[in-house]
């Protein structure tokens, strides 16, 4: 019988494919080196053309597409991911990431409890407690951060995450020693690792040690050369006194970011506000609450107005980026500051101080922006 018979069952296959996509994922989240996303893009779409309903390599894409910012894109895959398979619990994650970063928060709280009740692990818990720190509950949102490290995880890089959103958070309730013994907790179980690099040199920048937070925001984009670290980087080397350095990074960030479409416009409209053209960072904040209407594109949208010399137009969306009840310094003292250019004393008066209520270091940019504007203030 001359027959064709297959050589390899195509399940194991479709498994090994999905498989090589999660560990270039992974490397990927590690490294920030677009070359990963790019060998698991690769790797899903192989393992979906063997099998179109594999749940897993559309989960993948999703994640991929979560990581590269493609917001909408994401949702559609995690839909798809959970309609072939509703009881499981693997889509959840993207589609909760998802519709927060779409500003769908009722959805997104309806679909993270579900996550929950099925699964209730580190990955579930680290987005219970994101969920509360947009609504302001910071207590809450440590708490939650605490169950997802108990939880724990088989990847150390994961657990290195939770450990630094455990830093990020108590920086922000203004606990800056328990913020930096999380961050040395992320270090000690992986070494070098870049979101714990990042809180620390945060810390200190905000300390007064500036030139110590530059040595290591340069360690971070030597290892990730991603748009929100070089722009974090050239920030604190223009307070320390590296001027023209500074101004070179940003103006080479600009043109970079400015490449990428709608992938970084958040980032880029407070860029071009702040160290470029404000009137085109008003289109650019357009433009990032057109693609996800969420509290940070309206953030960043009333910070470019206030710049641009619209200050009663930025004062409103920096009111609609606090409409969780976020205690987000930097939200804050962004508000205060587009009320006081408006006008508008005591509601400046009113964001400014909360903004440096539980950290009046809380940022060497911002912090003494808000100091100044308080002492023209009174």
């Amino acid at each position: 019988n001359d027959t064709a018979q297959p050589t390899v069952p195509a399940q194991r296959d479709v498994g090994a494919l999905t498989q090589r996509g999660n560990a270039e994922l992974q490397r990927g989240r590690e490294t920030g080196d677009p070359a990963h996303y790019e060998r698991a893009e690769a790797a899903f779409r192989q393992a979906l053309s063997r099998d179109r309903r594999d749940v897993d390599a559309t989960v993948g894409l999703g994640t991929l597409a979560m990581n590269r910012h493609h917001f909408r894109t994401a949702l559609r895959y995690a839909k798809a991911a959970h309609d072939l398979a509703p009881a499981l619990v693997r889509p959840y994650p993207v589609l909760v990431d998802a519709q927060i970063e779409l500003g769908r928060y009722t959805q997104a709280g309806r679909t993270l409890q579900r996550m929950v009740d099925l699964r209730p692990d580190l990955a579930s818990y680290a987005r219970v407690s994101f969920y509360r720190e947009l609504h302001g509950d910071l207590d809450g949102a440590a708490s939650a951060i605490r169950l997802a490290i108990s939880a724990g995880g088989d990847v150390p890089e994961n657990v290195a995450y939770v450990q630094s959103l455990l830093g990020h958070v108590e920086a922000v309730r203004g606990r800056r020693a328990a913020a930096r013994d999380a961050y040395e907790t992320a270090l000690a179980g992986v070494d070098r690792y870049v979101p714990a690099l990042v809180g620390l040199a945060r810390l200190d920048a905000g300390a007064g040690r500036l030139e110590t937070a530059v040595h290591q925001m340069r360690d971070v984009v030597r290892r990730q050369p991603l748009p929100e670290h070089v722009v974090a980087l050239a920030e604190l080397e223009a307070l320390a006194g590296h001027a023209q350095l500074a101004r070179r990074r940003f103006d080479a960030q600009r043109r970079t970011m400015s490449t990428t479409g709608s992938d970084e416009d958040v980032g880029l409209a407070l860029l071009e506000a702040d160290h470029g053209n404000p009137r085109r960072a008003v289109a650019v904040g357009h433009r990032a609450w057109r693609a996800a209407p969420s509290v940070h594109s309206a953030d960043a949208l009333g910070w470019a107005l206030t710049r641009a010399g619209r200050p009663a137009d930025g004062l409103r969306w920096g009111r609609r980026a606090l409409k969780l009840g976020s205690r987000d310094p930097a939200f804050l003292a962004r508000a205060g500051l587009s009320a006081a250019a408006a006008g508008r004393e005591a509601t400046a008066r009113r964001y400014l101080r909360r903004s440096i209520a539980r950290d009046p270091r809380f940022s060497a940019v911002w912090a003494p922006r808000v100091r100044n504007a308080l002492r023209d203030l009174s």
